[in-house]
């Protein structure tokens, strides 16, 4: 799934493919916008870890890859 991060005072988000299910991403939020964890950790299909620190969590948007057509057909 893609999960897009806000960061205040970052001019860009952060856009990941995570394998992690949508409880398992929204149990991470919760767990630091709540003040359980300091840190949004997730992590990606490439085996990277992203940790952002929670105060500074502007949005996340969870929501299904967008899949890439290719070749030529009718729309």
């Amino acid at each position: 799934m893609e999960v897009k991060i806000g960061v205040q005072h970052a001019p860009r988000e952060i856009v990941l493919e995570s394998g992690q299910s949508v409880e398992e991403v929204e149990s991470a939020v919760s767990d630091a916008l709540s003040g359980k964890a300091q840190l949004l950790t997730l992590a990606d299909d490439k085996g990277r870890k992203i940790l952002v620190p929670a105060d500074r969590l502007a949005y996340v948007e969870i929501g299904e890859p967008t899949v890439r057509k290719v070749g030529f057909g009718a729309l």
